[in-house]
């Protein structure tokens, strides 16, 4: 694909410039954005456009390593049972389908993607603070905008003008999803279950999943936003040693094992393992 195929209107007019919050217009053959004031941001060679304000730096996003693994071990299907729970999250509730998404902290975009093809009016914004996630996410789908910004600050989108925010394993900024949303809009998280991946804790020495995640994601939401679903999706998996090594690789266990550690735990496994894949996938609401 090219990276240089237009942008999606629609998805540019969610934009807002980080250093006003003027809303942003593409420049001609979209080469980057501008906003009335002239503050201007061009569009990355790889497609993606960086939104922050000047000496503003982001947290440390996914490695090109990470990214990597990401894009191999979500191509190869594994999680695409949990797209599917996540499309259905995001179609369900009452009125017209939403035609606006935020994927907040969407890495590759292969999530939000997914949820795209399930709503063909829709279109999506990527934010992520990974400049090589972007880089993938930009040519993600055609009805896409890859965007590198700060998800803990204020998020260069206009106020109340999304109808969907995901989030998928990434951190939750409740003040500015509810300020995004529009009145009666959703935002959709999915998290990882107590025994998501559970197989693979002791063996290969991975972080366990908080018991108090559940509780700590209900106080950073409910101030902002009101649960009004919850649903869990479990399967199983059979991975063998090379698809194992590109899971630990793409998410946080990475970060606390060395190569050699992890390709030395890997070869103890047996040739395929049984690994389950659960997750909470649970909506929430701004009221009016």
């Amino acid at each position: 694909m090219s990276a240089r195929r237009p942008w999606p209107p629609r998805a540019v007019d969610l934009l807002a410039c980080p250093v006003c919050g003027a809303p942003l217009s593409s420049l001609p053959d979209d080469a980057g954005l501008r906003c009335p004031a002239g503050h201007a941001f061009d569009r990355a060679r790889q497609g993606h456009v960086t939104l922050l304000p000047p000496g503003h730096v982001p947290p440390s996003g996914d490695s090109a390593a990470m990214v990597a693994d990401r894009v191999a071990f979500l191509a190869a299907g594994h999680y695409a049972g949990i797209t599917a729970a996540l499309a259905d999250a995001v179609a369900a509730g009452d009125g017209a389908p939403p035609r606006a998404l935020l994927d907040l902290g969407g890495g590759t975009g292969q999530h939000l993607a997914g949820v795209l093809d399930r709503l063909p009016d829709a279109v999506g914004v990527v934010l992520d603070s990974s400049r090589y996630a972007a880089r993938r996410a930009a040519g993600v789908h055609p009805r896409a905008v890859a965007v590198v910004a700060d998800s803990w600050a204020r998020l260069p989108v206009r106020d109340a003008v999304v109808d969907r925010v995901l989030v998928v394993f990434a951190p939750r900024n409740g003040p500015e999803t509810a300020r995004v949303l529009r009145p009666g809009g959703r935002l959709v998280v999915v998290t990882p279950a107590a025994d998501h991946l559970a197989e693979l804790v002791e063996p290969l020495g991975l972080l366990r999943v908080d018991p108090d995640k559940a509780r700590r994601l209900t106080t950073t939401l409910e101030p902002h936003l009101r649960p009004v679903a919850a649903v869990g999706h479990r399967t199983r998996l059979e991975l063998d040693g090379v698809a194992v090594a590109t899971l630990v690789g793409m998410g946080p266990h990475a970060r606390h094992l060395t190569p050699g550690d992890l390709a030395t735990a890997v070869a103890a496994l047996p040739d395929r393992t049984a690994v389950t894949v659960s997750v909470d996938v649970t909506s929430w609401v701004r009221d009016g």
